[in-house]
This record gives C-alpha cells, sequence and structure tokens, in this order.
C-alpha cells in the first residue's frame, strides 16, 4: 500500500514541441481539467522551455493527457535531474529504489534513449552517456526492439540555435510513460483531406482548439462560420457530435469553384461529410446547413458543450450577412421562390463579434467554452480591446503571428452563468473595439508598404 501512494505522488516530465509557444499551456491546462486536475508545476518553471515538470498526478493521468495533446512530443516519470552529470548521478542515486525497482528487476527488458535538445551527438558520445551510466542497478536484458520499458537521457542545450553551449544547460533521466498525438498533424493534414477550401485550418491548429475547448467523447460542438468543416474533423476525432452553419451556398453543398491546383471544379463528394468519412469519425456527423450568423435560428436554450470557429476577417473570404440598405421587395404572399438568393451586405468585425459572444452566452451549456480567432493590428493591440461578456470568462489569449503588423489571436472563454434579460455587450466595459473594422484595410496597407519598400531598396541596389 505504501509503494502505491508514493508512486501516485511522482514528478513527471513532459518534452514539449517549440512551435505554438503560446498555445501550449492553455491545452496542457485544459487537458488536466478534463480529467479534474489542476496545473502543479515543480521548480523553477518556465513557460517558452521543451521540458515541464509536473507534480501532482498519477500515471494514468498523463497517459490521458498525452493522449489528446498535439503540443507535447513525450511525457516520463522523472527520476533524476541536475545542471550536470554529476548532479544527475546524485540525483538519481537518492530517488526511492522502491520506485525503481518495479521496472529493474532480472526478468525485465530495457533500452535507454539519449535525446538532445538543440544539438546533435553522434553515435560514440550516446554510447559513452549510457555507459557512464553503469551506477544504476539495472538487472534485466537490454533489448533495443521490444523492450518492455524505454528510458531517456535528455540533454537540454538551450533554444538558441546560433548560440548552443558545449555543454548541457540541464539534465534529466527518467522512464518512458507515453508519446503525444504529434502524427495527427501529418495524418490530418489539409494536403491530403478530400474537401478544403482558401480558408481550411492547419490540421495541428484545429487539434489545439479542440482541446483548449475541453472537446470530450459525445458533446455536441457547432462551428457557426463552418466553412469546409476542419474543425469538426478534429473534434469528431476526439468523438463529439458535430454541427455548423455557414452563409455561403457553394461551399456548404460542395459546389463551384475548386481551392486545388490544376483542378476547375469541385468534385460531386467534395463535402464535409466526406472529410468525417475519410477519417472513420462519419457516425460523429449530425449535419450542417445555409445560415446566416447575424440571425437567430436556433431555439432559446442552452444546447451546445462547445463552440468553435474561425470568423472571416476580409482577407481570403468576404465578411457577409444578409440584409440590404435598399427596400428589398417582396412577394404580395411574404414568400421568397425557392431559387432566391438574398441580398448580402457588410458584415463588419466589431459586429460578428458581438453576435458570437451573445449567441455563446445564451446557446452554450454552463462551463462550455467558446474557442475563436480575433485579428487584431499588433501596434494597435491591447488586452483591453478583446471582446467581452458578462456571461463569459477568457482563460487564455494565444497569438499566431501573421506578419510584422498582423497577427490573431486564438481566445478561450467559459461560460460562467446563465444570461439575464439585460446582458449583452452594451456596457461600455464589454464593447468590442470598433478597430477590428479596418483590419482587412490595414492588413493590405502593410503588404503594400512592404512591396514598395522592397521595390526601393532593388532601385537602390540597381536592379
Amino acid at each position: 500500500m505504501a509503494t502505491s501512494i508514493s508512486r501516485s505522488c511522482l514528478t513527471y516530465l513532459l518534452h514539449l514541441a517549440q512551435d505554438n509557444l503560446d498555445f501550449r499551456l492553455p491545452e496542457i491546462k485544459a487537458l488536466l481539467a478534463l480529467r479534474g486536475k489542476a496545473f502543479h508545476p515543480s521548480g523553477n518553471f518556465q513557460e517558452k522551455t521543451p521540458f515541464w515538470c509536473l507534480d501532482g498526478l498519477a500515471e494514468e493521468d498523463v497517459r490521458g493527457v498525452m493522449a489528446r495533446s498535439v503540443c507535447a512530443k513525450s511525457a516520463f516519470e522523472l527520476w533524476g535531474h541536475g545542471q550536470t552529470h554529476s548532479e544527475l548521478r546524485t540525483s538519481l542515486l537518492n530517488y526511492p529504489s522502491e520506485n525503481m525497482s518495479p521496472f529493474m528487476h532480472e526478468d525485465s527488458t530495457y533500452r535507454i534513449n539519449v535525446y538532445t535538445f538543440n544539438k546533435t551527438l553522434e553515435f560514440p558520445d550516446r554510447i559513452k552517456r549510457i555507459d557512464a551510466m553503469d551506477y544504476l542497478p539495472f538487472k534485466g536484458t537490454v533489448s533495443l526492439k521490444s523492450p518492455q520499458h524505454i528510458f531517456c537521457l535528455l540533454e537540454d542545450y538551450g533554444t538558441d540555435p546560433n548560440d548552443i553551449p558545449e555543454h548541457p544547460n540541464y539534465i534529466y533521466f527518467g522512464r518512458w510513460i507515453a508519446d503525444g498525438q504529434r502524427e495527427l498533424i501529418r495524418s490530418h493534414s489539409v494536403k491530403n483531406r478530400h474537401f478544403i477550401g482558401n480558408t481550411s485550418m492547419d490540421a495541428g491548429l484545429s487539434f489545439i482548439m479542440a482541446n483548449h475547448a475541453k472537446v470530450n467523447e459525445n458533446d455536441l460542438v457547432f462551428d457557426p462560420f463552418v466553412g469546409t468543416g476542419s474543425l469538426l474533423v478534429a473534434c469528431s476525432h476526439f468523438r463529439a457530435y458535430v454541427c455548423g452553419t455557414d452563409i455561403d451556398y457553394n461551399t456548404i453543398h460542395g459546389r463551384g469553384r475548386s481551392s486545388r491546383k490544376n483542378q476547375k471544379w469541385r468534385g460531386p463528394d467534395e463535402n464535409i461529410r466526406a472529410n468525417l468519412r475519410q477519417y472513420g469519425t462519419e457516425e460523429m456527423y449530425i449535419d450542417v446547413m445555409v445560415s446566416d450568423a447575424s440571425k437567430p435560428v436556433w431555439r432559446e436554450a442552452a444546447l451546445f458543450d462547445a463552440i468553435i470557429t474561425d470568423p472571416p476577417y476580409g482577407i481570403r473570404e468576404s465578411t457577409r450577412r444578409t440584409g440590404s440598405h435598399k427596400d428589398v421587395t417582396k412577394h404580395a404572399d411574404g414568400i421568397y421562390l425557392e431559387s432566391h438568393v438574398p441580398v448580402s451586405q457588410a458584415y463588419h468585425l466589431s459586429d460578428i463579434f458581438t453576435d458570437l459572444l451573445n449567441f455563446s452566452a445564451h446557446h452554450l451549456v454552463v462551463g462550455g467554452r467558446l474557442v475563436y480567432w480575433l485579428p487584431v493590428y499588433r501596434p494597435e493591440y491591447s488586452e483591453e480591446t478583446v471582446p467581452l461578456h458578462p456571461c463569459l470568462r477568457i482563460l487564455s489569449n494565444c497569438e499566431q503571428t501573421l506578419s510584422s503588423h498582423t497577427s490573431r489571436r486564438l481566445i478561450t472563454m467559459e461560460k460562467i452563468r446563465k444570461p439575464e434579460e439585460f446582458d449583452g455587450l452594451a456596457d461600455t466595459r464589454f464593447s468590442p473595439y470598433q478597430g477590428h473594422n479596418a483590419f482587412r484595410e490595414k492588413y493590405f496597407s502593410g503588404l503594400n508598404k512592404r512591396c514598395i519598400k522592397e521595390d526601393n531598396k532593388a532601385v537602390v541596389n540597381g536592379q
């Protein structure tokens, strides 16, 4: 009994990918929250480093996180660490033998891997590292192909590829627990997807958004700007039921011009359902429909466990909603013909986010999450300009840089209470900034300035 108690209070080491740095901490926190666990870093926690030590977890918690995470590469039960190999040796010799012994007995097989971050070691140097650990009481047999237990020596040489130290900044040793789901980025790449569009979301970011939203099995997830359904694909992978809407009839029905190179028109079976069928999750597909996000079409009820979306910014896709500044004449009976195509008008970004937050406040369950992208003009951005709502609290705000002057921020919000009669964005504290409306002009203004600068440089160089 004492052994099981001690093994439930171990320190675990996460090795994280060095991309999407802002997104890693919210993802790990969300995945721990799914298991009812808090994020407790050990020692001197530095968010931007590739190695994190976590306390207060059991091995099944770590396995649960790694079964979902696309930001984490691997997880280890940490046995020892130090700034030098001498400190590592002292740390390992002080590690409780009862925690080691289940994995080092005579009938076991094992392998030791050496991993270096930001530096490449030659094979003989790796072997020397392994041979130098002969002070550990391994009694089993080495098996390189199919060992029962894998151990890893990890050396951290910092994050600057132009200033690699001769000796590692820090060294870790531990038992491998599980790998993350980085393979999903390749297996679900939009390059190989059946149905894509101009704004299909990158596979890695789609899974990150699903994790930030705590999408879980049997949840109901909605995307009000569904496009080609990239976010539905990611959520259905985690066994959530998915649905969505979009104002673009051609996209919803898979018609019109193709976004693929050397293909003029979309094929007969290019649609969102076909994408889920491609990945074996068609049974999680509820439906998608043509609808205007600015118009209420849902009954007044908390329907969705998560709302995940990437609204149009006016760059690759226009921001439109149905309506007209002119008087629209209907038939005497007030019914449009089946072939009628509604007139559309500009849908300002500030209005998009006002409607999105209000919709989420009314249609998310309490505790449900809204995850969406917010485009910003970096010289004018401040945290105070992020849209707020009294029923929603911000959990994370992560930046993805698009250019020197623009970026988009992944906002994660959680519904904390039901809406009341006068809740909304009328209060100045909850008003989205109007600068969103000029994002398209500022985006292309920056591109034009860069082109002019490059042209002037070419003239100066005599080209």
